[in-house]
């Protein structure tokens, strides 16, 4: 806990997905999954919250056959150190084999492995669910990289409210068991600026971002920008459904990255072809914002003031983390934790801070989609002997201890004008995020 009443949590990746019919486990690739003593290390440093996964498909590997071992024993230490976990339950996932993001067993599914859970863990009053429930269906039913691999907006859409309603199933289960459990719903939250042609996408695109919160909210219904889009989709019903009882957030889980914050350019022959793309209406790139713009900087602080004003909860960033070497990894963490301090002065509810991930992540370069992927630190080496710790392990050591984020001896390399990929010189639309 730090002298300011911001916390440091922390947490392991522990992305479960498929991609046919392979399965990519993060907890197995970094080693995390057969080294107990990484909860000692995580202790260490001075956490004492930590987001923990006790993963559906992980521990229902038959039907009605759960698997505790390893959860009893993570469990049981984190006790034993004085931990508090913040639990999840789906981590990128679509659940076991015998279902999926698509279908109606899913919501029941998730809820019947959430009541087991907070029955054998009663003691337990923190709770993810489902982890980024937006991102989740983009990536495995528009982008069809996860599975069940599909490209269809229809399936987004209906992969989104199964996942939404999996969560208000899920947290009634739980309170049923402990009624004072909170749920801290966490999502990746960014801003999409745009050159002028492309203002309608980027509108769009900036309500979407939202639609995790506004549908746990019951905030989707007549009058919302996108209810018609997901009504022309046969989806009224369940909109009406989760509107007439919602599942509200007790705190709002930002997971913001360098990559988070998009900018979309109709001069589709200034960018390489992977980057062109289009919505089916007029042809455009997507871009990080932070490689095109000029005036770019990192969107922590405005996007606390954002989320808070637009629910009226507390907020909290549920994970920060950069791609790049830990020296980088604790200059991005401090920048941080000061934008979440300077939020929380100007009387924004900032709970905590989450460094993520811990134990670095294999494949997030190749989008969890291939073996070869690449493998990055965290505040700790997994792959070095001994697992060692990294600059990052010591910002977070500091920060944990109370004491100020260290100078930074050297700027990002997002804040360095040789970061911009190419130079940006058209007028631009930015629209502005809702925020009623």
């Amino acid at each position: 806990m730090s002298v300011s009443g911001l916390e440091l949590w922390g947490g392991a990746e522990c992305t479960v997905n498929r991609v046919g019919d392979r399965t990519y486990d993060q907890l197995k690739l970094t080693g995390h999954e057969d080294r107990l003593d990484d909860l000692d290390r995580f202790a260490a440093l001075g956490l004492r919250a930590l987001r923990v996964a006790v993963l559906w498909e992980k521990v229902e590997t038959a039907p009605g056959v759960p698997d505790w071992r390893w959860t009893d024993a993570v469990m049981l230490r984190l006790r034993a150190l004085d931990v508090r976990p913040i639990v999840g339950l789906i981590h990128h996932g679509s659940g076991p084999t015998w279902t999926d993001l698509t279908q109606p067993s899913f919501a029941e599914g998730l809820a019947a492995h959430a009541a087991r859970v907070a029955e054998r863990y009663p003691w337990v009053t923190d709770w993810t669910p489902v982890n980024e429930p937006l991102t989740t269906a983009r990536f495995s039913c528009l982008y069809g990289l996860w599975h069940p691999g599909l490209r269809d907006e229809a399936a987004f859409w209906n992969a989104l409210l199964t996942q939404i309603e999996a969560t208000g199933l899920a947290m009634r289960a739980i309170r049923r068991v402990v009624p004072q459990a909170r749920l801290i719903q966490t999502e990746d939250f960014g801003r999409t600026d745009a050159t002028p042609p492309c203002a309608a996408q980027a509108a769009f695109d900036n309500d979407r971002r939202l639609m995790t919160w506004d549908l746990l909210c019951g905030r989707v219904g007549p009058g919302h920008p996108l209810y018609a889009r997901l009504a022309a989709f046969g989806l009224t019903s369940r909109l009406l459904a989760l509107a007439g009882a919602p599942t509200p957030p007790d705190v709002i889980g930002l997971n913001y990255y360098v990559t988070s914050d998009r900018f979309l350019d109709h001069r589709i022959d200034r960018y390489p072809p992977n980057l062109r793309g289009g919505n089916g209406r007029m042809a455009y790139a997507d871009t990080e914002s932070v490689r095109a713009l000029p005036d770019w900087t990192p969107g922590w602080r405005r996007n606390l003031e954002t989320l808070h004003a637009r629910y009226g909860l507390p907020v909290a960033v549920t994970e920060c983390h950069l791609g790049c070497d830990p020296e980088q990894q604790a200059v991005w963490l401090n920048q941080c934790w000061r934008a979440a301090l300077a939020a929380r002065e100007a009387g924004v509810p900032v709970e905590a801070v989450t460094v993520w991930s811990l134990l670095g992540a294999v494949g997030w370069d190749r989008l969890l989609t291939e073996d070869d992927g690449r493998y990055e630190a965290g505040a700790f080496d997994a792959a070095a002997p001994g697992v060692p710790e990294t600059p990052l392990g010591s910002a977070v050591r500091r920060l944990a201890s109370g004491g100020p984020p260290a100078a930074d001896l050297q700027p990002g390399w997002w804040d360095r004008p040789d970061r911009l990929a190419l130079p940006s010189t058209a007028p631009l639309c930015i629209p502005q995020p809702l925020v009623a």
